[in-house]
């Protein structure tokens, strides 16, 4: 099978030195950077916004994954461009003009995404599937790291990875990724998952290479 990405959420990581932290899970070979950006509105949480992204984007030439977990983030998508994402994700939930706010996402020249929390079907995908490089299916409720996969998702990452045929489009899986659950969704058809917890444990490059190393090995021979 084809090599998993593995995206750390810096959501886990200690804000105190970010850009160190970055710098770190970047040395220990991630493929992503899951930038979890909330508002306190859609989500019940505060994280960061453009300022904070742009001031560590040199930190690792990684490709910046930007989730927001925001309402209204139309408004925001060229600021987070001009910050530094080369991803952007938002949510289907908050979105009531999806197929333009991806075409405005594409046109920035960044990579457009889609997340759908657990309760929400994929069926509003079926209307977007050009526009789309990604959809992050989220195995937890958004705005809070370090809550427990919810395996009902599961079938929901099989559908989509149906309804995609062969589009060439990741399915990155958020929340609750460890060795243990990585292996059900990469089956189902993920091709990207976003660990936080799992991977911020130990506090050294070492540390994070030999966790997302776990990971790794988890569905090598799927």
């Amino acid at each position: 099978m084809a090599d998993i990405k593995i995206a750390p959420s810096v959501l886990a990581s200690d804000f105190g030195k970010l850009a160190d932290e970055i710098r770190a899970v970047d040395q220990a070979g991630c493929d992503w950077i899951h930038l979890d950006v909330m508002d306190g509105h859609f989500v019940p949480n505060l994280t960061f916004g453009p300022p904070i992204i742009q001031s560590v984007r040199e930190a690792s030439a990684k490709p910046f994954d930007a989730h927001l977990m925001v309402s209204n983030p139309d408004r925001l998508l060229e600021t987070y461009q001009k910050a530094g994402a080369d991803i952007i994700t938002v949510h289907a939930e908050v979105c009531d003009h999806l197929d333009r706010t991806l075409a405005q996402i594409r046109e920035l020249g960044c990579r457009a995404g889609v997340s759908l929390n657990p309760h929400t079907s994929e069926d509003c995908l079926r209307y977007v599937l050009d526009r789309l490089d990604l959809v992050l299916v989220m195995s937890v409720n958004p705005g809070f790291g370090g809550q427990s996969f919810i395996p009902t998702v599961i079938e929901k990452i099989a559908r989509i990875r149906d309804m995609l045929g062969g589009r060439d489009v990741d399915i990155e899986v958020d929340g609750g990724i460890t060795p243990d659950t990585a292996p059900a969704v990469v089956k189902a058809g993920a091709t990207a998952l976003v660990a936080g917890s799992a991977v911020f444990k130990g506090g050294t490059v070492d540390s994070y290479r030999q966790n997302m190393q776990a990971i790794r090995d988890s569905v090598k021979d799927l």
